[in-house]
């Protein structure tokens, strides 16, 4: 990695290593100083839907909220890239977790964004609500930023345009705003000595359905937990599981 310049004097020793987990267009490394805790690095290509910049605004208001995520420390524009050094949250991602059961990890899950959707939304100054979400998932189709392949497996061999109908068509006819997280699913969420201790990519926080969250969590349980845990992980949060609107949250997250 070629860490931007004002950077590199001052990580010359340390031990710099690629996250490969998750699916972001950006690039994460973490860097292990000796003398100093872990940090990590995030850039993103200059792009007009880059997610970067708006990540580091959101981590600032969650810093504010006293939310547990990494604390922004320094950013940079350096080779047509945005650059993002953060501090590490401690403890291992719910999706990498072999000494958590099944039951401890949808627990933390549920748990972690209950209290996230108890926050006033009047607070929070990111707005994801369908009308923009959407509008910004036909912007991402019109560029070409959608990958066909990338669909869930009842999509596959559906055009991206055609999959967006059926989404607008799918619509619910109203929202039950909160604070989501936008992208809640098991890497993203944190656990250390079997506590929630965080949260990681936070570039699509922001004022939406909660099931924005609970149909991505739900997805991410039923992929790395199986199906009969998604149950369990609805009675922990609270609600009824709404099996349309997990659907269509599901269904729009194929433009993201």
């Amino acid at each position: 990695m070629d860490l931007p310049q004002i950077w590199r004097k001052r990580f010359a020793a340390a031990v710099i290593e690629q996250q490969i987990i998750g699916e972001s267009r950006a690039d994460v490394w973490r860097i292990a100083c000796a003398d100093s805790a872990p940090l990590f690095v995030k850039s993103e290509q200059v792009m007009q839907w880059g997610e970067l910049p708006g990540e580091v605004a959101r981590l600032r208001w969650m810093a504010s909220q006293n939310l547990a995520a990494p604390h922004v420390l320094e950013t940079a524009i350096e080779a047509d890239k945005n650059w993002l050094l953060m501090t590490a949250v401690p403890g291992r991602d719910l999706a990498s977790s072999p000494h958590l059961a099944p039951q401890q990890i949808v627990t933390l899950l549920a748990n972690a964004l209950r209290e996230l959707h108890e926050i006033a939304i009047e607070s929070c100054p990111f707005d994801h609500s369908l009308d923009p979400k959407i509008k910004l998932a036909r912007e991402h189709l019109n560029a070409g930023l959608i990958d066909e392949e990338d669909f869930d497996d009842s999509r596959l061999g559906r055009s991206a345009e055609d999959v967006f109908q059926q989404m607008l068509l799918e619509r619910p006819s109203h929202e039950d705003l909160v604070v989501t997280h936008g992208d809640a699913c098991l890497p993203n969420f944190l656990a250390d000595d079997g506590q929630f201790s965080g949260f990681v990519d936070c570039g699509r926080l922001g004022v939406a359905d909660r099931y924005q969250d609970l149909a991505l969590a739900a997805h991410s349980i039923t992929h790395n937990l199986g199906e009969a845990w998604v149950p369990v992980f609805f009675e922990v949060y609270g609600v009824q599981p709404d099996q349309r609107r997990i659907a269509f949250y599901q269904l729009l997250d194929e433009f993201f």
